[in-house]
């Protein structure tokens, strides 16, 4: 592929990043998301459009998640919405599907543009670990996401096996699997909220905490933060 179709490929990649965030911080109001009556009024105005067209819905949904991780978009506040649009179940094989094709898509992106650039910046940092993946980049990268990366941000999670130069259907594989626990956990939390704000008219702090929708996923997380530490420690040995 000659330079200029290069060129011209990267400034839609740009202009596509900076509509969507233009689109999402000109129509969300950050100040609402602490709204517990604007929360509850878009629940059931989703809830509404779902019902009405669930295939369709799935398919607008699955498609701008997929979107959301091309570019660049953090992973939780896009399951949590799913979880609580679509409940832990069908929301969490939605969010790891999407999340897959969206993350592969990100990291062949980043292999072919921006290789030279992830490598000068981000291989003497995770060097010591480029041993276990030319043993196994299939095993350890499933690892890596098992453990929910180990506290990286998941968009940095989905471009550093360029650094390794991994096998795409290797990369797609241990992304499926690996994002499972995670996702899960994230999912049945937005299913939580939504069951709490579908109970109540007013909420407070000490409802949401004390409500095993949850403090269990809550729980969820801390685990998968420790058994991350330790599989640190004793996998990456």
């Amino acid at each position: 592929m000659n330079t200029n179709l290069k060129l011209l490929l990267a400034s839609v990649y740009g202009i596509c990043l900076i509509a969507l965030l233009f689109v999402v911080f000109h129509y969300l109001d950050l100040k609402d998301l602490s709204n517990f009556s604007f929360i509850k009024q878009k629940g059931e105005d989703l809830a509404n459009l779902k019902n009405q067209n669930i295939f369709l819905f799935v398919l607008i949904f699955f498609a701008a998640s997929i979107l959301w991780v091309l570019f660049l978009g953090f992973g939780s506040p896009i399951a949590i919405l799913s979880g609580f649009i679509f409940g832990k179940w069908l929301g969490t094989f939605i969010c790891v599907i999407s999340f897959t094709f969206g993350a592969t898509l990100l990291y062949s992106l980043a292999n072919f543009y921006f290789k030279e650039f992830i490598v000068k910046y981000l291989s003497k940092k995770i060097e010591k670990y480029e041993i276990f993946f030319k043993k196994n980049e299939l095993f350890y990268f499933l690892i890596f996401r098992l453990t929910g990366g180990g506290g990286v941000p998941f968009a940095i999670q989905n471009i550093l096996p360029v650094i390794f130069n991994m096998k795409l259907k290797n990369y797609f594989i241990s992304t499926f699997l690996g994002l499972f626990p995670a996702i899960f956990i994230i999912n049945s939390l937005g299913e939580g909220i939504n069951k709490i704000i579908e109970k109540n008219e007013n909420i407070n702090y000490y409802n949401i905490i004390s409500d095993p929708e949850i403090y269990l996923p809550i729980a969820g997380f801390i685990i998968i933060i420790i058994v991350s530490f330790f599989v640190k420690r004793k996998v990456f040995k």
